[in-house]
């Protein structure tokens, strides 16, 4: 694969899960990735990992200062920035209204919403002085349904979304296509922290298992499926999406909860 030689790549939450499988994808087509993490051993792993493609960057989504660093380092690195794909972000349970902590709600709105318009702020500049780029978010289906127990999550992706748009729409003029992917349950480690918790008197593999049976093709899916459909977004050949939200969910949004007996 060759479709991101040349290209500077900035990947928010790039050290784990999903952000992790889109840095191997965007390295593995020729890209130079710029990791960006608050963890300093997963950043260090994840380089280690891609290889001479890739560098890492120790800091915090919800700081200004962190996301101008950030984009600053790609640049020293790398020339520039193409690419951004905002991958950061957190689930919390038990955010019911008016039972939820306002420091537990600020924190999942600033890693999950801000944190793509600091790091956004930063990399625009930086892709109009290349004659355009490309933003795509992760976002969820939880923009267009909700689990219970889980407001400050499901307010933050359905604001990505309405972001997105908003965005595509001022850096059309720019060349810049912005775009936001909508995962259902995907094997991470954020899932699998959330079957732990949830797993009873079962097991983590089991609750990812039952998990998996409530998408209509049978599993959760994989982080590397995600980032390909990252990479297309980003790449050249999907120059003329933008302000979209695509769904990858294994069908789970197309199936009602009434199901006809056979």
């Amino acid at each position: 694969m060759s479709d991101f030689n040349g290209k500077s790549i900035v990947v928010t939450g790039g050290s784990l899960g999903m952000g992790l499988a889109c840095a191997h994808r965007f390295a593995a087509g020729g890209g130079k990735v710029t990791i960006v993490a608050n963890d300093k051993a997963s950043v260090d792993e994840a380089v280690a990992s891609i290889g001479d493609n890739a560098a890492g960057f120790v800091g915090d989504v919800r700081s200004k200062g962190d996301m101008e660093a950030a984009v600053q380092a790609a640049m020293s690195r790398h020339g520039g920035v193409d690419i951004l794909a905002c991958c950061a972000g957190i689930q919390r349970y038990g955010t019911v209204v008016d039972d939820t902590p306002d420091e537990v709600w600020d924190d999942v709105l600033d890693i999950n919403l801000k944190g793509i318009f600091l790091a956004s702020k930063f990399a625009i500049p930086e892709m109009r002085k290349r004659g355009g780029g490309a933003i795509v978010a992760i976002s969820s289906v939880q923009a267009y349904a909700s689990q219970t127990g889980v407001a400050a999550y499901t307010a933050s992706k359905g604001a990505i979304n309405a972001l997105v748009r908003a965005m595509a729409l001022d850096h059309a003029r720019d060349n810049i296509t912005v775009n936001a992917v909508c995962p259902a349950s995907i094997d991470t480690p954020m899932l699998r922290w959330a079957a732990d918790l949830w797993k009873g008197e079962g097991t983590a593999e089991a609750t990812l298992e039952a998990w998996g049976k409530g998408h209509p093709l049978g599993r959760v899916g994989k982080s590397s499926e995600v980032a390909e459909l990252v990479a297309f977004l980003a790449s050249d050949k999907a120059r003329f999406i933008t302000g979209a939200d695509i769904k990858i969910d294994g069908g789970v949004l197309s199936k009602l909860g009434i199901v006809i007996p056979d």
